[in-house]
């Protein structure tokens, strides 16, 4: 065993190899995509920058996020369950900061600025809730199928049943407050983030083996509070309202005699994807990204179909399919809760965010201005996503030399 470890700190790329191979493959393609979907930009004489510069930009994004990816990678799950808290403290911080302090976009305070580059905290954030979740989770094995995290609803309970002391003191605030928390802080800014924060902890936390008589509360209450916060107009519940009223529109009116200058986003991406068929238009050859708001980003699927066909956008599917299985594979060879459940948590929320984004292109659900991960351009998302992956990499590497930490009470398969 020693020896396959020293033979393991030696190699560059250790772990997963089919998860590394998926890796240089989306990067790749990320490539072609972002410079051919940057046209349209490079025509922007306010913006006084060619498809050249965008693609620069790009490839020194890359070039920052493949250290970052081999760095973490090599660095200790132990490492990781420490400063898990102290992460965790910094990214919500940041995240809260940036409405005081950071760039409006889009109408909402999402990033920092440093450097000539866009940081957008939120994005951290949602890789340390995920961490520090699975620590709380890894932590309580032992007990927390016994463990209540909803309090009573009646407050007047809290300071005088010394039973809710204890569900606030055991439950409460170490594995429910930190998803809350996070939840809160990104909503105002970008909606579908913070609801696939929350679907990602709640998955996290059924395999954890919380309770499900919590679990079904916490939905509960989860719905209530979505309901109370479009009701009172509360963060960006007006645009979300909006692009669900589009969406509904879209599926229940004809759309044939629309102009063509009034057509949203979505029906133009429908119109890319239409127009690529099996094969695709050739690199180079859109026509619908002159008119799209964001090709580059948030539709960069549907550019992708008509430059390239359904037959490869069915192969950019699969790889991120892929991922799932992968990190479903190195959670069920980890023998602790704690690397188990971080690997989950992580391929959870790159997954879900590459369906949520290509999902919105076929008008399956309404825009959310999810990012396809790997591939679509900015740089806090492609940062990020390669840390969140360095991480399931380093749990990967750790499992193939069995030096994962077994502590007592964290084996996430107890009884």
């Amino acid at each position: 065993m020693e020896k396959q470890k020293q033979l393991s700190d030696f190699r560059i790329f250790s772990g997963d190899r089919v998860l590394w191979i998926i890796v240089a493959a989306l990067a790749s393609i990320s490539v072609l995509v972002v410079y051919s979907s940057t046209a349209k930009m490079g025509y922007n004489t306010r913006l006084d920058r060619t498809t050249s510069d965008f693609l620069w930009q790009h490839l020194i994004s890359l070039g920052m996020a493949l250290p970052v990816l081999l760095i973490v990678h090599k660095i200790n799950c132990r490492i990781y369950n420490r400063l898990a808290s102290v992460i965790y403290v910094i990214c919500l911080l940041l995240t809260v900061g940036v409405y005081f302090l950071g760039s409006q976009t889009n109408g909402a305070a999402r990033w920092f600025s440093l450097f000539g580059f866009q940081f957008q905290p939120s994005e951290a954030l949602k890789i340390a809730t995920v961490l520090f979740l699975a620590r709380q989770l890894a932590s309580r094995q032992s007990t927390i199928d016994k463990l209540r995290i909803i309090p009573s609803f009646n407050p007047i309970r809290w300071f005088r049943d010394p039973e809710q002391k204890k569900i606030w003191r055991e439950g409460t605030w170490p594995v429910l407050m930190p998803v809350l928390l996070s939840c809160l802080a990104i909503f105002p800014a970008h909606t579908s983030s913070a609801v696939l924060v929350f679907f990602t902890s709640l998955i996290m936390m059924f395999i954890g083996r919380v309770r499900m008589k919590e679990l079904l509360k916490l939905v509960g209450l989860a719905v209530a509070a979505v309901v109370l916060a479009g009701l009172l107009n509360l963060g960006r519940t007006e645009t979300a309202s909006g692009r669900v009223s589009t969406w509904i529109d879209l599926w229940t009116h004809s759309q044939a005699d629309k102009e063509v200058h009034d057509l949203t986003d979505t029906e133009r991406s429908m119109i890319a994807i239409y127009n690529g068929g099996l094969l695709g238009r050739g690199a180079g050859r859109s026509a619908v990204r002159v008119e799209m708001t964001h090709p580059e980003s948030d539709y960069i699927f549907a550019f992708f179909v008509e430059e390239y066909g359904l037959i490869l956008a069915l192969f950019v599917l699969m790889l991120y399919l892929w991922i799932f299985f992968r990190g479903i594979e190195i959670f069920t060879r980890c023998e602790t809760a704690f690397p188990g459940l971080l690997v989950l948590g992580l391929t959870l929320l790159i997954t879900c965010q590459a369906l949520l984004h290509i999902m919105v292109t076929v008008n399956l659900i309404p825009e959310t201005g999810q990012n396809l991960p790997l591939i679509s351009r900015g740089g806090s998302s492609l940062l990020f996503t390669a840390m969140a992956l360095g991480m399931i990499l380093s749990v990967s590497r750790q499992n193939d030399e069995k030096s994962h930490d077994k502590p007592r009470g964290q084996s996430i398969m107890q009884k």
